[in-house]
């Protein structure tokens, strides 16, 4: 769908460029060298906007430190205190998350658009579930996606009242169906550029089945311009699971897809073992091509020719696939340096 073009440091939003891929850090801000380890490392995996918690105006300071040693626009995520939200802007934000319902009345709004007109940084207006106001819970009869819409443009146009309209939405919840509905109805109702995201869905595996399923729903359908996987662990695996979601969608070239086989009675090497390995390998590598990595002669082979890379497994050995032609065949423990060499020479 067609959204305003938005300019977060060096990276351009909405208005047909790419989805962006966001992340969020999870050390302490005000320690600024363990956050810029951690950016570093997220900037590695393909990270392309990072946003920060400002809870403490000790860490609205370090993001001038911070914003030093990145490469990639830093976002503050403020609340309650609109103070933080202009310090986060004058230390070096490119754009600040706020919800204006939460940070002290019209005043203190306009305080912060004021600032955020004069440098030229967009706001990030977000809504959750988990904080929709009790008269919206109560005109709906509980927390549903047609109240996170109206919260969140109520939020909309008390920034636009002060003639302001360099934003981006955000609506989340935890529940997938309702997340992927309201923002089915935010889209028919904004042009303003939508960051996409199931809010604390959870692990690793459950964060992202519930996060693959919404944001494939949500997503295509062309709505959608920034998105975050949200789990509880390491950051990076929300970007390689958010680079996944866009690749398998079609949404994003770039990057080794891996298919492996299932495992069943007739596979007679470690292939669990072997595929954790070769994913683990691949994911060092930018390249634009399909792995394959099989374990019996079933459909193997079959599958193996069909990528541009394949292992396919055998009693204690495999067979090395190039472009659907067998190259070698080695034993079982060389078949990981075997296909290392393969991907090397690309």
């Amino acid at each position: 769908m067609k959204t305003r073009e938005v300019k977060i440091g060096n990276v351009v939003i909405g208005g047909g460029h790419p989805i962006a891929i966001q992340s969020m850090t999870n050390t302490k801000t005000e320690d600024a060298q363990a956050t810029i380890e951690q950016i570093k490392k997220l900037e590695n995996a393909g990270c392309e906007i990072i946003r920060c918690a400002v809870p403490t105006m000790e860490a609205a300071e370090a993001l001038t430190e911070i914003k030093k040693n990145i490469s990639i626009p830093l976002v503050a995520d403020i609340h309650f205190d609109y103070r933080l939200a202009i310090a986060a802007i004058e230390h070096g934000a490119d754009k600040i998350r706020i919800n204006p319902g939460n940070i002290g009345g019209a005043e203190n709004i306009k305080k912060v658009v004021d600032c955020a007109k004069e440098h030229g940084v967009p706001i990030r207006v977000g809504v959750n579930s988990g904080s929709l106001e009790k008269e919206l819970v109560a005109k709906y009869g509980g927390v549903t996606a047609e109240g996170l819409v109206e919260s969140a443009l109520d939020k909309v146009h008390m920034i636009e009242a002060f003639d302001y309209h360099n934003l981006v939405i955000s609506i989340k919840s935890s529940d997938v169906m309702m997340c992927v509905k309201a923002h089915e109805l935010l889209a028919k109702q904004t042009d303003y550029p939508l960051h996409v995201g199931i809010t604390e869905s959870g692990t690793v595996t459950s964060g992202n089945i519930k996060s693959a399923i919404g944001l494939s729903m949500i997503l295509h359908q062309g709505i959608g311009d920034t998105i975050r996987v949200s789990l509880t662990g390491d950051p990076v695996e929300e970007i390689r699971s958010a680079k996944l979601i866009l690749k398998t969608l079609g949404l994003r070239k770039g990057g080794i897809e891996m298919v492996s086989c299932p495992t069943c009675g007739r596979t007679q090497i470690d292939l669990i073992g072997l595929a954790t390995r070769v994913e683990d390998l691949i994911k060092d590598y930018d390249l634009d091509i399909k792995v394959a990595v099989m374990g019996c002669v079933v459909n193997g082979p079959g599958e193996a020719k069909e990528a541009d890379l394949g292992v396919c497994g055998g009693k204690g050995e495999g067979l090395l696939i190039r472009h659907g032609e067998i190259i070698k065949k080695v034993p079982e423990n060389e078949l990981l340096a075997a296909l290392k060499e393969e991907l090397d020479q690309y």
